[in-house]
């Protein structure tokens, strides 16, 4: 007679995966808590209404103060600009005491010719923004992302030239306009004797070189896989990537040739293609004072109307908008 014995069963303690002894159960640690922000005021501070109340106000206060501060001197020489000039002399901070003369812009715009000024620093701002886009643009690229070998020695020289004063180059960069080379003739009284010396701008260069060395490098590589060339990649990669640092260097460059004096003074002395900048100095002391602070608050109200109406257009754009295919 056969007896059958079942077999016994034998447990195996599998090593859990948190412990590295068999049998023994891992004890998980808590996880950390994340610590709250710190800040002047606890969460428990902030609950209490009298602080609650207390901090909103004194928020409310401090920005009150700071618009005013910042809008004071704008509307102060706005509401000089259409009172009479007595009534300026005499209580400049009073709210039209004798009424409003709207005399004043008109005879700003037309007497004082305001409106041709102001025509002509819309071509000088325009080609002196167009001229260091380009220059800082076609630099930036060739000295990032084509990258030569003589690149870096070229953007240190281009550094080094941050540390000359102006001033210093101010002499032989007027007797270069006066006699360029290749040219033949002066560039004296013409748009362009202040569009070319704009060019020469080594911050937007760096500036827009340091952005291109944060773009991606392998659409770089993709789009040479797929035969773009020089051109096609400056134009239909580079560029549509570069449309926050191009609002940067726009902005800059119009604030910059909008507020330029000395040397639209030099090379423009014809006043028939001078600037605001230039010619609202020279008509101080022949113009009175309501109709000069009229002309000085067109002149200061245009630039704040553009920039309002087109920082979305500057400052806004997607990092790769239009590069990369979705």
């Amino acid at each position: 007679m056969t007896t059958t014995v079942p077999a016994q069963e034998v447990q195996v303690t599998e090593p859990l995966p948190d412990s590295g002894i068999p049998g023994r159960r891992s004890r998980r640690r808590p996880r950390p808590v994340e610590a709250e922000d710190r800040h002047i005021l606890s969460a428990a501070d902030w609950r209490r209404p009298r602080i609650r109340i207390t901090t909103n106000v004194l928020h409310v206060i401090l920005l009150v103060l700071l618009v005013l501060v910042g809008l004071f001197p704008l509307l102060w020489l706005f509401k000089s600009g259409i009172t009479p000039t007595q009534d300026t002399l005499t209580n400049p901070l009073a709210l039209f005491p004798h009424g409003i003369a709207w005399d004043n812009v008109v005879k700003a715009w037309n007497d004082v010719h305001i409106g041709d000024f102001f025509f002509n620093t819309i071509a000088m701002a325009a080609g002196e923004w167009a001229v260091q886009l380009i220059v800082a643009t076609t630099a930036g690229f060739a000295l990032s992302v084509l990258r030569p070998k003589y690149g870096r020695y070229l953007a240190g020289l281009v550094l080094a030239t941050l540390f000359v004063p102006a001033v210093v180059l101010l002499v032989p960069l007027y007797l270069t306009i006066l006699h360029p080379p290749l040219i033949g003739h002066s560039l004296i009284n013409t748009f362009w004797a202040v569009w070319l010396p704009a060019g020469a701008s080594a911050f937007n260069v760096l500036l827009v070189m340091r952005f291109f060395d944060s773009l991606p490098r392998e659409i770089f590589e993709a789009a040479r896989t797929d035969g773009a060339g020089t051109f096609r990649l400056f134009w239909s990669i580079v560029l549509p990537m570069s449309k926050p640092i191009l609002g940067v260097v726009s902005v800059f460059a119009i604030n910059a040739a909008w507020a330029d004096f000395l040397w639209p003074n030099l090379v423009l002395a014809d006043i028939h293609i001078q600037p605001l900048s230039v010619r609202l100095p020279q008509i101080q002391s022949s113009t009175d004072l309501g109709v000069y602070l009229a002309a000085l608050s067109i002149a200061t109200l245009i630039p704040v109307v553009i920039f309002l109406v087109f920082q979305r257009t500057f400052l806004r754009g997607g990092g790769l908008g239009g590069a990369v295919k979705g």
